[in-house]
């Protein structure tokens, strides 16, 4: 059973040109799980149609070989990037959710972020995308 996390907000980001950030409503800990986001699963065939449209910038790769795409429900595609991210992220493919966790104590009020390179806290190469303002999720 999936249910909303009540650890997380949703308010404008202190990033600059954030738009939307998720902010912690209690401290989270180290490894605690920040938030479980079910997915909307888009087959092969149709994920040139997200590249089309302002979903753009919201999906994640899926699939055992990354040949799908994935809607992420909850707020799992408004995280922000960091190269010094306190979240990262882990597709579970079988069960078609995404979990957000704590990879450092995060505060209250603390905005959470992750590192856009597919949910590798140390990768540090540049983002595929030209502006953090419209972030492409290839994750």
């Amino acid at each position: 059973m999936l249910s909303p996390s009540q650890k997380i907000y949703c308010a404008p980001s202190k990033i600059e040109n954030g738009g939307r950030g998720i902010f912690a409503a209690v401290d989270i800990g180290k490894g605690e799980l920040v938030e479980r986001c079910p997915v909307i699963m888009i087959e092969e065939g149709n994920v040139a149609l997200l590249e089309q449209s302002e979903l753009l910038n919201y999906y994640f790769l899926w699939g055992e070989m990354n040949e799908k795409g994935a809607i992420c429900l909850g707020f799992g595609s408004l995280y922000n990037h960091s190269y010094e991210p306190n979240a990262t992220y882990e597709r579970n493919i079988k069960d078609h959710t995404v979990d957000f966790i704590a990879i450092k104590g995060i505060g209250k009020d603390e905005e959470i972020t992750v590192n856009y390179n597919y949910g590798d806290s140390n990768n540090k190469r540049p983002l595929w995308i030209k502006s953090i303002e419209s972030p492409r999720r290839e994750n």
